[in-house]
C-alpha cells in the first residue's frame, strides 16, 4: 500500500531547544519532505523555556545541520529552506497558563495541531491537563488535536497507573500516542511481515520448535553527563518496560484478524499481560544486574560508574541487567524469554535471537556431528545495521559426515536504499495521519510495569551493590550463570557486525 502524504498539521514542540529536537525530530521531518511524505502545509511552532524569537530557534538548528550539510539525510538546501521558514519559537513556562493562550492564539484558525512533548516526564500530566483545560484538546469541527509523549512514561507500576488516570481524564486514549523510538526501527516494523507473510516461519513459531528467545540491547558508550538522572532511573526502568518489552510483545504476539492498530495493539497489549508475575523469590532467582568498574574502553580510561560526576560512590543503581521470564501462553508455554541491557559493553548491538530446539541425533549417534551440531537460530538484528539473519547447518566436502555452520544473510542497506533515517520517521508520519499501531498503549504500558515491579521491590530491599564487570566485556558473570544454569549461552554480541566488516 503506497503511503500518502499527511493533511495540513502544525507540530507543536515542547522542549524544542532540546537535543532530540535537532538532532531527531527535525531532520526526521526533513527526510520525510525529501520522501514527499509532509509539504509546505507542515508548520512547527517550537515553545521553550530559553528566551528568543523565530530566528533564534531556526540559528539554533542551522548550527546542528551545518555539519550534516551535503550528506544524504539533510543538509541547507531547498528542503531546509522552505522548511526553516515555517519555523516559529515561543518562549514561556510549561506550567502556566499564559503560554497555552498564547499557543492557541498561534495556532489561530489552524484546524489540525499535534503536542509533542520532549520535556522531562515530570512535564507530562501538567502539559496535557493544561492543554485540555484550554482547548486545545478539542477536536470538534472535524479537527484533530493529538499529544506524543516520550519515555519514560512512569518510574513504576504505581507511577504509570497514576500518570495514564491524569492524562485519560483530560483526553481520550485516540489522542494519546506514547512513543518508543525503537519501533520506529525498520526492522522492527518488517517483524509482523517477516513473521505472518511467511508461512515457514509462522509454522514454527511456537514453543513445540523454538527452545528460547534472547532480546539483547547493548550500548557502548557509558552514562557520561546523565548522571543525575541516571543514579535515579537505572537500566532497568530505562530500558526493559519499554524498549525490550516492546520488542518481546512484537516476537510473541498472536497473529492480529487485521493490520488495523487496535487490532495489533490488543494483541500486544494480551503478551504484556501474559507474562508471568514472579514472587519475591523467583525475582531473586531470575533477575541479576550488574554496574561497570574502571577500565579502558575504545581508546579512553573510563571512571567506575560510582566514580563517574553526579553518581552516589554508594549507589546501588544497576547499568545492566538480565531477566528470564515466560509469557504463560499457549503458544510459548515452557520458552523462556531471556532479556539483556546494559551500558559500557562491548558492543553497540539490539538483536534478537529466536533459538530454534536442537535436532534428534539418532542418525548422527554414531559420528562426531553429535557432540557439535549448533541450533539453528534466527537472528533479527535491530541496529546499527538492520537485517536478519538464519544460522544453519550444512555437510562440508568430503567423504565423512562433517558438518559446519553457515548463515544466511539480508541486510536492509544491501537491498534498499534506506539512506540516513533517525527511526523517527515513521513515528512522527503515523502521528501525523493518526495510526496509533507503532504507539503503546496505557493497558501495555501499566502490564509491562507489573512484569518488573517484582524485581524493582525486591532490589529495593536489598543492600548489596549490583555486582562488577569490566568496559568493553559482554557483562557481569551473574548473567552467565542465569542463562547457563539452563543449560544455554548467551549469542555473542556483534558477531553480524562482524561479518558485515563493521
Amino acid at each position: 500500500m503506497d503511503a500518502h502524504p499527511t493533511p495540513p498539521v502544525t507540530l507543536v514542540i515542547f522542549g524544542a531547544t532540546g537535543d532530540l529536537t535537532r538532532r531527531l525530530l527535525v531532520p526526521a521531518i526533513i527526510n520525510l519532505t525529501r520522501s514527499h511524505l509532509v509539504g509546505g502545509d507542515l508548520n512547527i511552532l517550537g515553545v521553550g523555556i530559553e528566551p528568543g524569537d523565530d530566528e533564534f530557534l531556526r540559528q539554533r538548528l542551522d548550527a546542528f545541520l551545518a555539519h550534516l550539510d551535503g550528506e544524504e539525510t539533510t543538509g541547507k538546501d531547498e528542503v531546509w529552506e522552505s522548511l526553516r521558514s515555517r519555523i516559529s519559537y515561543l518562549q514561556g513556562d510549561f506550567t502556566k497558563d499564559d503560554i497555552f493562550l498564547e499557543i492557541g492564539k498561534r495556532l489561530g484558525t489552524t484546524c489540525n495541531a499535534a503536542f509533542y512533548l520532549a520535556v522531562p516526564p515530570s512535564f507530562f500530566g501538567p502539559i496535557v491537563e493544561k492543554l485540555a483545560d484550554l482547548g486545545l484538546m478539542d477536536e470538534s469541527g472535524g479537527c484533530f488535536r493529538r499529544v506524543a509523549i516520550e519515555k519514560p512514561f512512569g518510574t513504576d507500576l504505581a507511577s504509570a497507573r497514576a500518570l495514564n488516570a491524569r492524562i485519560l481524564a483530560r483526553v481520550e486514549e485516540s489522542q494519546v500516542y506514547r512513543l518508543d523510538h525503537f519501533l520506529g526501527k525498520e526492522t522492527v516494523q518488517n517483524l509482523m511481515t517477516a513473521r505472518f507473510a511467511n508461512m515457514m516461519i509462522e509454522s514454527l513459531w511456537n514453543n513445540r520448535y523454538i527452545d528460547h528467545v534472547q532480546i539483547t540491547a547493548s550500548e557502548i558508550v557509558d552514562v557520561g553527563t546523565r548522571g543525575k538522572f541516571y543514579d535515579a532511573t537505572g537500566a532497568l526502568r530505562d530500558m526493559i518496560p519499554n524498549h525490550l518489552f516492546q520488542l518481546l510483545a512484537m516476537i510473541a504476539m498472536e497473529p492480529p484478524n487485521s493490520f488495523d492498530a487496535e487490532a495489533i495493539r490488543n494483541e500486544k497489549s494480551k503478551v504484556l499481560k501474559a507474562l508471568r508475575i514472579y514472587t519475591p523469590e523467583e525475582a531473586k532467582a531470575n533477575g541479576v544486574r550488574g554496574a561497570y568498574t574502571a577500565g579502558p574502553l575504545n581508546g579512553t580510561d573510563l571512571r567506575a560508574y560510582r566514580d563517574t560526576k553526579d553518581i552516589s560512590p554508594t549507589s546501588k543503581t544497576e547499568t545492566y541487567v538480565a531477566l528470564k521470564l515466560y509469557a504463560d501462553t499457549w503458544r510459548w508455554a515452557g520458552v523462556p524469554f531471556y532479556l539483556r541491557t546494559g551500558k559500557a559493553m562491548t558492543a553497540r548491538d539490539t538483536e534478537i535471537v529466536i533459538t530454534f530446539q536442537p535436532v534428534p541425533f539418532a542418525q548422527f549417534r554414531e559420528t562426531e556431528v553429535n557432540r557439535r551440531l549448533p541450533p539453528n537460530r534466527l537472528v533479527i538484528q535491530v541496529q546499527p545495521d538492520e537485517g536478519m539473519s538464519m544460522e544453519i547447518s550444512i555437510k562440508s566436502p568430503g567423504q565423512s559426515v562433517d558438518t559446519v555452520p553457515v548463515s544466511l544473510d539480508f541486510r536492509y542497506a544491501d537491498k534498499f536504499d534506506i539512506g540516513k533515517t533517525t527511526g523517527y520517521e515513521s513515528l512522527l508520519y503515523d502521528l501525523f495521519i493518526g495510526d496509533q499501531t507503532l504507539f503503546q498503549r496505557a493497558d501495555g504500558i501499566e502490564a509491562g510495569w507489573a512484569a518488573v515491579q517484582p524485581f524493582l521491590d525486591e532490589w529495593a530491599k536489598d543492600d548489596r551493590i549490583p555486582d562488577s564487570y569490566a568496559p568493553g566485556s559482554m557483562g557481569p558473570v551473574c548473567a552467565d550463570e542465569l542463562i547457563q544454569r539452563d543449560g544455554r549461552e548467551w549469542h555473542e554480541l556483534g558477531v553480524i557486525l562482524h561479518r558485515n566488516g563493521k
